[in-house]
């Protein structure tokens, strides 16, 4: 039983850390894209719906709005 005793056969360790660190930078980038596209999704509804409408909501002179 002289040789390689089955650990970590074909691997490093520093092979086993880059692949770590590969798949965590992506996850990361991956997180920020979306991360990313939800605020600007979340500004966009914001503007259309804080936007001023042509006409006031409640007038004081008691006639419907837009008329």
């Amino acid at each position: 039983m002289t040789g390689e005793q089955g650990k970590g056969v074909g691997k490093t360790s520093t092979d086993v850390k880059d692949s770590r660190r590969d798949r965590l930078k992506l996850a990361l980038r991956e997180n920020l894209k979306r991360r990313k596209s939800q605020a600007r999704g979340r500004t966009d509804a914001d503007d259309a719906s804080s936007g001023s409408p042509d006409f006031p909501l409640d007038d004081a002179s008691g006639e419907k709005p837009g008329s």
